[in-house]
């Protein structure tokens, strides 16, 4: 029996020439009849649009939404606006990383959770754990669709589908206004590229005619569907951190470069806090470091990192050959006194040892 799950566009990606594989419980396209390199190099140049559809959408809301989304997260909930979003994660009673996700303000007593799609169980489990506040929990992620239109041309593209004016929304700010004469969509100036956008928030039985919109006011646009390969090729680029790869269970946000999302100044205590605070003070074991490297061979998640001493340091867990910069890039936890830039560590490639520069993200500062 097949349990895997289709989002609305399955058969658009398909027609499309999509090669699907099985993600986090989906059939995804992995790429269309382009290639990788050609879909992430349009998004840079002009406008991709990826389905994001697995995504998970939580709604909280009631009295006290505010206070449970507090106690579960690492960043300052409370000082959103309404029609603002922000990048936060949930930390777990051991020091690691439930999930990562994007909060949405709604309004005072109302939030949307965007998470990974290969956590919703969990997440929905652990929301629900922490649940002893004046707030009910929604799923709406069997309902709920997401389009994500990146790259310089996209804004250009979007606002020929709506009345909403688009040089209104800031960065990680929303509206909610028409496209393609669908009413109540979410326009989310976020994304996952580094080369700006929009992130469309649709119901279900209006993905196909908002896709369809889009590919048919887009054709002056040079637009192109995009999969998860180049999803994951240009999120690399900008350092974002992948679930599963770069973060996970194990991995604190102080380790992993995420201090900037968690606050130790918010009133609300949230699991962990304190052992984050401590790691802060104290120094990390190891810590989530950028690096590039010569040549063609790819750095693959797991693979040992050395010193030059021949001794092990670390591991990779995220690598691929950047399109933009055309060399191999990844990211690895080591430990502290490697991770600063300019240094020198070692990948080991079964059993040959490839030299790799530590540097800042992101890689790409291009757009």
């Amino acid at each position: 029996m097949d349990n895997t799950k289709h989002t609305p566009l399955y058969d658009k990606h398909v027609a499309l020439g999509g090669k699907m594989v099985e993600f986090a419980g989906y059939m995804m396209p992995v790429h269309y009849d382009t290639t990788i390199q050609e879909e992430h190099e349009n998004v840079r140049a002009n406008v991709g649009v990826f389905d994001v559809s697995h995504m998970g959408e939580f709604i909280i809301e009631g009295k006290e939404a505010l206070d449970l989304v507090q106690s579960i997260t690492t960043n300052d909930a409370s000082k959103l606006v309404i029609g603002q979003a922000q990048y936060t994660c949930m930390p777990n009673e051991d020091g690691g990383i439930v999930d990562d996700m994007i909060i949405y303000k709604l309004s005072n007593e109302k939030f949307m959770l965007v998470v990974n799609a290969s956590n919703m169980e969990k997440d929905w489990n652990w929301i629900k754990k922490h649940n002893t506040f004046d707030a009910k929990m929604r799923d709406d992620s069997m309902t709920m669709g997401i389009l994500a239109v990146q790259g310089p041309k996209a804004t250009a593209l979007v606002q020929k589908l709506t009345s909403k004016d688009l040089s209104e929304i800031k960065f990680y700010h929303f509206a909610i206004g028409d496209v393609a004469g669908v009413g109540d969509i979410i326009i989310s100036a976020t994304g996952y590229t580094g080369s700006g956008g929009f992130e469309l928030y649709i119901p279900n039985d209006k993905m196909n005619k908002i896709w369809d919109a889009l590919f048919e006011e887009g054709k002056d646009l040079n637009i192109l569907p995009a999969g998860l390969g180049a999803r994951d090729t240009l999120r690399l680029e900008m350092g974002y951190c992948l679930y599963g790869n770069d973060i996970d269970d194990t991995t604190s946000p102080i380790e992993a470069g995420l201090k900037w999302i968690t606050k130790f100044k918010k009133e609300t205590n949230y699991p962990s806090k304190q052992l984050f605070i401590e790691q802060f003070k104290n120094g990390v074991s190891r810590k989530l470091t950028a690096f590039k490297m010569e040549g063609k061979r790819i750095p693959r998640h797991g693979y040992k990192v050395f010193n030059e001493n021949g001794e092990e340091i670390g591991f990779v867990t995220s690598g691929t050959f950047s399109p933009s910069l055309d060399i191999p890039v990844g990211m690895a936890y080591v430990k502290p006194e490697y991770a600063k830039s300019g240094s020198k560590i070692y990948i080991e490639f079964r059993k040959k040892k490839m030299e790799a520069d530590v540097v800042k993200l992101p890689f790409y500062k291009g757009g």
